[in-house]
């Protein structure tokens, strides 16, 4: 299990997934460089102010074969741990490699010019004459794999020990980073961890003990009277954690340098505990609390449960985060092609097909449904500049119109559903208008400038809607094509290209409009001057409104008749039992019959009222009314029509031609410039190379994990 998480480490794969650790945390000075030494048998440096300035990771294995440590420099480069041996195999566990493996970690620029070998031979403190180390603390870290037929299966991380003070000359940013590197090691959940100045920080991110293991290092040092205090703590009574309280004794720096060995260590540890009545009158069960071997197999064991727990939580959050890694990896632009000018060819093709199809026409939410309602309201609002013509006087001012039943039935709505608003025309308005207009003409007849009056009043007023529906047709087709440009560029380099292709098109779009404002002008001028060869629909039209007109009229000037004529229906048969008496038109029908006139219709008793003295300004409002609608008619489709052809057609009309010269792709600096286009963003870069190398850490620690058969 432990040699599993091990390579597990080696993989960097800590980095992404919490696997399995022991944290030992503690303050300057607090005995725990000894307890380390004494655990692994590896001397460390000891030198004045901080001993541990980087993480130290010490992979401890049993081993029937003579101790040995390899050392390694483990450092965080393009989202990843990269593993770099540093010197031979070390035998003697005396030796300065640690401590020269450090200096390298705290001085990354002289081991990027140099190398790390130069670290191996050169003399430290040369180096650092009249120049200051660069780093004073490093998350890289240095890989000590220590075995021994003496050595524990064990494996922990020995942090930097926590600053209470740099005096006069140190650098006070130093407490917190250090503070800041223990706190990221610790605060993960599977870590356990075991302090004595550190007993703060550890109840930050373990309030309830459960993690903790205390570690008491340095009772001879303790003043006399005063055990009980420490005593109290390894009953659990004070500061109670799940595991325990453990205490140790180390030899002093000077048994050391005189040459005790570890195992004489281990002797005296054992007699101190034995003789030393605040500890040895403690009750049994208290005894497998003290000593460095006891606190070492204690924290073998809570490391393999905690593994083999683990192990399963692992696989799947490795699975897990490489589904996610793939997905977000998925989600990514394409990366840049090798053959850029080749790739912006093949996408400014498929934009134009796209386009293109857009401008035909797609099913459903397309562009030109979009467009459509600007369409219906330019007719609506074309149709409702007819003019308002009434044939009535305008002392006669609240009198209206019916409805113009031909219309509705052509149209669907009552002719003045929309026109309301407008200023009616009355028919004395009207005559005295045509009279005023009479140079030479015979009596009864007026100049065609009348009717040319009226249309050009009406005329004038199809301008606005018109270039309304140019711009929103514009506003629209300009929605679509930013969207389609998003589609096609948007994830290409860094959005340079985008940005281009969006002005180029704009400016595109805008000459588009152009085109078809003045095509609109030019179709103003058209209908300037009246004129239609569709002399069948003007002529209907007219014969239409003139008799709706007239039976306004006529209803207005004799009601009874007009309404008797109106209600009669003439009857479906006639025989020989009809004594019904005739009565009204019927009479008069049937007498007319006698005197000879048979083929008379009841309409025809229109005519017996007196003359219409309004008869010519009647047929000038028929004129008129009969023209708006040819005309009406034919602009309504005219508009759209030019619209359509020069700013719609003509938005895919050359687009590619245009994209090509605006963008220079097939100049002699094509290739130049179409590389620089296809820069792919850092942010985008950085993120594809980040989730790659987290496959690849996720992968190799899945293999780990299927070499067990987990």
């Amino acid at each position: 299990m432990l040699d599993l998480v091990n390579r597990l480490h080696s993989t960097g794969i800590q980095v992404d997934i919490d696997l399995p650790q022991i944290a030992v945390i503690g303050s300057q000075s607090a005995g725990k460089s000894s307890l380390i030494e004494s655990i692994s048998g590896i001397t460390l440096p000891r030198a004045a102010g901080t001993c541990t300035r980087c993480p130290t990771e010490c992979r401890l294995s049993r081993s029937v074969d003579a101790w040995k440590c390899s050392v390694s420099l483990r450092i965080y480069e393009d989202g990843r741990f990269r593993t770099e041996t540093f010197g031979d195999v070390i035998t003697k566990k005396s030796n300065d490699r640690i401590r020269r493996a450090q200096w390298a970690i705290l001085n990354p620029g002289i081991r990027t010019s140099r190398g790390s070998k130069y670290f191996l031979t050169e003399d430290e403190h040369k180096e650092e004459h009249g120049a200051a180390i660069e780093l004073t603390f490093s998350n890289d870290f240095v890989s000590l794999q220590i075995s021994g037929p003496d050595v524990a299966d064990l494996s922990f991380c020995d942090l930097p020990g926590l600053i209470a003070g740099v005096g006069s000359t140190g650098n006070t940013g130093d407490i917190d980073l250090v503070k800041n590197l223990v706190s990221s090691y610790i605060k993960r959940p599977s870590s356990d961890f075991q302090n004595q100045g550190a007993q703060e920080l550890a109840k930050m991110y373990d309030t309830d003990g459960k993690r903790t293991i205390g570690v008491l290092t340095k009772p001879d040092r303790i003043p006399p009277g005063e055990e009980h205090n420490w005593v109290s703590l390894i009953r659990n009574e004070k500061e109670s954690l799940d595991n325990g309280w453990y205490c140790v004794k180390q030899p002093g720096s000077d048994q050391i340098n005189k040459g005790m060995t570890w195992a004489q260590a281990r002797k005296s540890e054992d007699e101190f505990f034995h003789s030393t009545p605040a500890w040895s009158e403690l009750d049994l069960v208290y005894h497998k609390y003290m000593r460095t071997g006891n606190l070492v197999d204690r924290l073998s064991s809570i490391l393999s449960d905690l593994i083999s727990k683990r192990l399963p939580e692992i696989q799947e959050k490795i699975e897990k985060t490489i589904i996610n890694s793939r997905g977000a990896l998925n989600c990514l632009p394409t990366a840049p092609s090798t053959d850029p000018q080749n790739e912006i060819a093949s996408l400014l093709h498929g934009f134009v097909r796209n386009l293109a199809r857009h401008v035909d026409g797609v099913p459903e939410d397309g562009l030109l449904q979009d467009i459509r309602p600007a369409q219906e309201a330019f007719r609506r609002a074309v149709r409702d500049t007819a003019p308002r013509f009434q044939p009535f006087e305008k002392r006669h001012h609240r009198k209206r119109i019916g409805r113009a039943k031909f219309l509705s039935n052509e149209e669907g709505h009552d002719e003045f559903t929309s026109s309301d608003g407008k200023e009616p025309i009355y028919i004395d308005e009207v005559f005295a208008r045509a009279n005023r207009a009479r140079t030479r003409e015979l009596p009864g007849n007026y100049p065609f400038v009348v009717q040319e009056t009226y249309v050009k009043s009406f005329v004038k007023e199809w301008h606005s809607p018109a270039h309304i529906l140019c711009r929103s047709v514009y506003h629209t087709l300009g929605e679509h094509v930013q969207r389609l440009i998003q589609v096609h560029f948007g994830s290409f380099g860094q959005g340079q290209l985008e940005q281009h292709i969006k002005v180029l098109l704009q400016n595109h779009l805008n000459i588009c409009m152009e085109r078809a404002e003045e095509r609109i002008d030019w179709l103003m001028k058209l209908e300037n001057q009246p004129f239609s060869l569709n002399t069948h629909y003007l002529s209907d039209y007219k014969d239409k409104f003139l008799a709706h007109y007239r039976s306004a009229r006529e209803k207005d000037r004799n009601p009874r008749l007009m309404t008797a004529i109106e209600e009669y229906e003439p009857s479906a048969t006639a025989g020989p039992y009809f004594t019904t008496p005739l009565t009204g038109v019927a009479k008069v029908l049937s007498g007319l019959v006698e005197l000879g006139y048979s083929s008379i219709n009841a309409e025809a008793l229109a005519k017996l009222i007196e003359p219409d003295r309004m008869e010519p300004a009647l047929v000038i409002m028929a004129d008129v009314r009969a023209y708006f609608q040819v005309a009406y008619k034919r602009f309504a489709d005219n508009i759209p029509l030019a619209i359509d052809y020069e700013l719609v057609y003509g938005a895919e009309r050359d687009v590619l031609k245009v994209l090509n010269v605006g963008l220079g792709i097939n100049s002699s600096d094509g290739h130049r410039i179409c590389k620089e286009l296809a820069q792919e963003s850092p942010t985008v870069a950085g993120h594809r190379e980040e989730l790659s190398k987290r496959l690849e850490r996720l992968h190799a620690a899945g293999q780990q994990l299927l070499q067990i058969g987990i």
